[in-house]
């Protein structure tokens, strides 16, 4: 079980997610080129949990190919959308201080999982395929393939459900207080 700074990831994004609102200052053109980086990333993270069977088997193919951990690649560039659409260095900082602060303790954490799990596997893994910054794959992932099932069952669609929600609450503070 994930321990340490990994386990606050989820009650410190509430707080975080406060301040990054009360600092921003959207305007119309910075949300659209926000949302369209955030779309990327949630483009990547969608296509990552259609090749992810969590504790069924060690996902190498896909996404998994170029990093061992494309759906916190996917967050990142997720975040970095909306830091764009907040359009405030402030919102920026904190986005940025949130994403740095937590996810190296929580890759770390669950790879420490995956060695537990998955053992030498993991490692020869580990040892082709870059953490996080996506690398074209030296050799092919085990062959797997996109599911929408294995989407839907990852539950993915929270994660979209979540960016809307973000950014239609800028687009609701850039109209009512400009």
């Amino acid at each position: 079980m994930r321990g340490g700074l990994a386990r606050w990831r989820v009650r410190a994004g509430y707080p975080a997610a406060l301040l990054y609102f009360w600092l921003a200052r959207p305007r119309p053109a910075w949300l659209v080129a926000g949302a369209a980086i955030a779309l990327v990333g949630l483009g990547l993270r969608a296509l990552a949990a259609g090749y992810l069977r969590k504790h069924e088997g060690l996902a190498t193919a896909g996404p998994y190919a170029w990093t061992r951990n494309p759906l916190y690649f996917g967050s990142a560039l997720m975040a970095a959308g909306l830091a764009v659409a907040s359009h405030s260095w402030l919102a920026g900082a904190v986005v940025a201080a949130y994403i740095v602060a937590f996810y190296p303790a929580t890759m770390r954490s669950e790879e420490a999982e995956l060695i537990r799990e998955y053992g030498d596997a993991f490692r020869d893994y580990a040892a082709r395929v870059p953490l996080f910054w996506p690398r074209p794959p030296r050799m092919a992932g085990n062959g797997g393939k996109f599911s929408g099932a294995l989407y839907l069952r990852n539950r993915e669609y929270n994660a979209t459900l979540g960016t809307a929600m973000v950014l239609l609450l800028l687009v609701l503070k850039m109209v009512w207080f400009g």
